[in-house]
């Protein structure tokens, strides 16, 4: 029998609401925003944003402020999903170790990448 639904994963965050429309825009889910805790849901996956005083952005690729976690997004075209992300407010990284996939930093600074699927 299995204990919960699904996991969540929660992303430290300066502006949980901004960093949440992000992911839902991305993602097209469900943003169910509360005053500083926002989960982005869809029908069996979360993921959600709370808000850190004093937040640090990850250091990639670096360690000094290590990245703790990050997302791999499954796409079918990277120019496309690159134009993408740009738009919604992401920013490419500048070290980008391969070819089938594209490191990107969402509005908080945590890394995420688009990957080939």
């Amino acid at each position: 029998m299995a204990i919960a639904r699904f996991p969540s994963i929660v992303l430290d965050c300066p502006d949980p609401h901004a960093l949440a429309a992000f992911y839902g825009a991305l993602l097209d889910w469900k943003v169910e925003p509360e005053e500083d805790w926002v989960d982005v849901r869809s029908e069996h996956q979360c993921l959600s944003f709370q808000q850190v005083q004093d937040y640090r952005a990850p250091v990639w690729p670096g360690q000094d402020v290590p990245q703790q976690m990050h997302l791999d997004v499954v796409v079918d075209d990277l120019d496309a999903g690159e134009a993408a992300v740009l738009e919604l407010g992401a920013t490419k990284h500048e070290h980008q170790p391969g070819t089938t996939f594209r490191v990107f930093l969402d509005p908080a600074g945590h890394p995420f990448c688009l990957c080939l699927s």
